[in-house]
């Protein structure tokens, strides 16, 4: 008996998305809960498990269609045998298969398309490349690096790795160096990030302001009760809770930054959800802290790391990042020395964080080496006037100066 594999309900106004990848192939044997296929929409990344066991009988949406909630993508023979061929993986004996042989068959027509398009593009041998995606799977990263260490098509490969004395050795790095441009699709997710950014740049009054904050007593702090609190607690004691504190603090001290407009009205957010941006292999995401001002400082280090281990394994869903009233971006873990953080709609506020560094500042009239960082508050300025946005920062400023007041909540 065929049983179809259906498009899940992806979300709340969600109604399609793009096949990135299938991990079986037609005749391949499949199992109950395993994954078949991977849906990329223009949030998150789905996968689709398998309904039944039995043997994956047909494949009706290849990589790169769009498809909708409840459209039929492929088939399962419920309770069949995959043959000895395709159980083993589909592949020929390698002794029928030469090493050498440019890879436009089969093999890339399960690559990702960017992955694919590179590969066919330079004529290069799929077999060849490591993969380091999603079951070993190529990535389009993967084929730069590899074009980037001299890989080339197995037709010129002997001229690449033995150049005549005659040809310059610059000659040669260019040609091993791939096309002058790179062509790849926008994915879902990256257009959508882009026209949320330019969205953001076209309806809100977006103005910045910085201040600095000395991290020694901070760091102090850490390094102090860091050993402890991960034994006690069992995570890592890290900036990001202390920060997440402080801004809570100085949320409830000035809510317009933690308000939004809706329509011609002013909504003021009586809760506490903190969005915190975490790079993922897809892009930067922002899932959210609930309700951090009622989580202690390990509960608020135990949910970031439960989040950023779901955006780094690409299992972050819907719900995790919907909603939010503030947004948390720590651009210093990159290096960043001092950045403008652009807006998150509908919210009205973004902190930046930025890197720690040494500098002479002057101290009770005395110019000491002190950690220094600096902060950033991009705001809506429609709603936060200037006055606020500054006191707003030298707020998060004294509590991260002075970490006692976190404690005492002054």
């Amino acid at each position: 008996m065929a049983i179809e594999i259906k498009v899940p309900e992806m979300g709340e106004s969600v109604t399609e998305a793009t096949i990135s990848a299938w991990t079986k192939k037609e005749g391949d044997a499949v199992k109950v809960d395993e994954v078949l296929a991977i849906l990329e929409t223009d949030k998150v990344s789905l996968e689709i498990p398998a309904p039944t066991s039995g043997v994956l009988k047909s494949i009706t949406k290849k990589v790169g269609d769009v498809v909708h909630v409840r459209d039929i993508i492929g088939a399962i023979e419920e309770g069949a045998v995959a043959s000895a061929q395709a159980s083993s993986g589909g592949a020929a004996p390698k002794a029928e298969t030469p090493s050498a042989q440019p890879n436009t068959g089969k093999v890339n027509e399960e690559l990702p398309p960017a992955a694919r398009k590179l590969i066919e593009e330079n004529k290069l041998d799929a077999t060849k490349i490591t993969g380091t995606g999603r079951n070993g799977q190529i990535t389009k990263e993967d084929v730069i690096l590899y074009m980037e260490k001299g890989g080339s098509s197995s037709a010129g490969s002997s001229k690449a790795t033995s150049p005549s004395p005659e040809i310059p050795k610059a000659v040669v790095v260019s040609a091993n160096a791939g096309p002058r441009e790179t062509v790849v699709p926008m994915t879902k997710l990256r257009q959508t990030i882009a026209n949320r950014l330019v969205s953001a740049q076209h309806t809100a009054a977006i103005l910045t302001t910085f201040n600095e904050v000395d991290m020694a007593p901070i760091m102090e702090l850490r390094n102090k009760y860091k050993d402890k609190f991960k034994e006690t607690h069992g995570v890592g004691l890290g900036f990001m809770s202390l920060f997440t504190k402080a801004a809570v603090a100085a949320l409830k001290a000035y809510p317009a930054i933690n308000a939004e407009i809706r329509g011609t009205d002013i909504v003021y957010k009586n809760y506490y959800d903190i969005g915190v941006a975490v790079g993922g292999p897809k892009g930067l995401v922002v899932p959210i802290v609930r309700n951090a001002d009622l989580l202690s400082f390990a509960q608020i280090e135990q949910e970031i790391a439960r989040l950023a281990g779901k955006v780094k394994d690409g299992k972050i869903s819907l719900e995790d990042m919907e909603g939010g009233t503030f947004s948390i971006s720590n651009g210093g873990v990159y290096g960043s020395m001092m950045s403008t953080p652009i807006l998150n709609p509908p919210q009205s506020g973004i902190l930046g964080m930025h890197n720690i560094v040494k500098r002479a500042v002057v101290v009770n009239d005395q110019i000491v080496i002190r950690p220094m960082m600096y902060l950033a508050l991009s705001y809506d300025h429609r709603i936060v006037d200037g006055k606020e946005a500054v006191q707003f920062l030298v707020k998060i400023k004294e509590m991260v100066e002075d970490p006692t007041r976190l404690l005492f909540e002054v």
